[in-house]
């Protein structure tokens, strides 16, 4: 390994030897400086391997050069090696307290340079091997966790899409609500990641439907009062799929299959929450369900007009709907209508 070595030494004669003792070594470049202004903008350029400093310099003494240079970031672990004619305690403490790594006194020893020269580097070059591995696991767990994020998303998706065609769809109703619902959590100001989730979360929002019978599930006409208690069960059935889980993806996904019929004003299901009791979660994926339902065709009406649908929506904040994710839903309507595209809404989304 080459290695790129700093002499900082105002005394010609002194900085001479040094690089001479340095230069034949070891293999790498030598860089004099003779003071400490001119080598700190070299250090801002480029990071020594190894930094020997004289203590006593004009403008800026040994001491100093060493305190300014480990307030890089990139100076934390470089050896920085003081040479002093001093052998005064209270400059060595000064010195260390600074940062310096060890000490040479004037006039330097050519032998105990190199030898001391030789153990720095080496540690020097332990430090760097040592970063460039834990670089590499960094990268190697990055892209491990990013497999299976994609793994968790391509399972959730996959899982949903099941459900949605079982209850007669097409797929494009889960990818619209997961949409709707992550515009309005991006603007209620939630955190990214609680976004992400939302996002993931929200096309599970009926996972309980694969406990209803088919025979409800795709009935063309109006459910009897029976039929009707039945299919609210899909509530109870999805949140006894996803509770009690150990992830904050299916914790968040409970909570939404669990709190999506809920009403703001407390005449929703299954609980009858109001207000707050009821989970952020489930408050954002209430408007994304119920406007992408009223801008859809279904056999058993026509598709609203996405402005209709969002009048609605307006007219049902504080009763039905959070008057926060309400309010959310509106700051996002361009993006909103960007999301209606599909053969089954009213129209596609200018």
């Amino acid at each position: 390994m080459e290695f790129r070595i700093l002499i900082v030494e105002d005394d010609p004669i002194a900085s001479a030897v040094l690089t001479r003792v340095i230069a034949k070594a070891f293999a790498g470049t030598v860089c004099g400086h003779k003071n400490g202004f001119e080598a700190i903008a070299d250090c801002a350029a480029a990071v020594p391997d190894l930094v020997l400093v004289d203590y006593q310099m004009p403008g800026m003494n040994g001491v100093e050069f060493i305190r300014r240079l480990r307030q890089d970031a990139r100076y934390e672990h470089v050896p920085i090696v003081m040479i002093t004619a001093a052998n005064s305690r209270d400059v060595k403490i000064e010195a260390i307290e600074a940062g310096a790594t060890d000490f040479l006194n004037k006039p330097v020893d050519p032998e105990e340079l190199k030898v001391r020269a030789r153990n720095l580097l080496r540690l020097r070059e332990a430090q760097l091997k040592l970063a460039d591995r834990a670089r590499l696991l960094a990268s190697e767990v990055e892209e491990a966790t990013d497999r299976l994020v994609r793994r968790e998303e391509e399972i959730i998706w996959r899982l949903a899409r099941a459900i949605e065609y079982r209850d007669g769809g097409t797929g494009e109703h889960i990818a619209r609500v997961a949409s709707i619902s992550r515009i309005i959590a991006e603007e209620l100001g939630l955190e990214p990641e609680h976004c992400r989730n939302i996002y993931l979360a929200a096309p599970l929002h009926d996972v309980g439907k694969v406990g209803i019978p088919d025979s409800i599930l795709n009935k063309p006409g109006k459910l009897s009062d029976e039929e009707f208690t039945l299919m609210r069960r899909h509530v109870e059935f999805g949140a006894a799929i996803l509770t009690h889980g150990d992830s904050d993806l299916v914790q968040v996904a409970a909570a939404i299959a669990a709190a999506h019929h809920e009403k703001w004003d407390g005449t929703g299901y299954p609980g009858n929450l109001t207000g707050e009791e009821i989970p952020i979660e489930g408050r954002i994926v209430a408007v994304a369900d119920v406007f992408d339902a009223l801008c859809a065709r279904r056999t058993y009406k026509a598709a609203w007009d996405p402005e209709d649908a969002r009048s609605e929506i307006a007219a049902s904040s504080g009763t039905h709907f959070d008057p926060a994710c309400v309010a959310a839903f509106e700051r996002g309507w361009t993006r909103v209508l960007g999301t209606l595209s599909g053969a089954d809404v009213a129209r596609t989304a200018a």
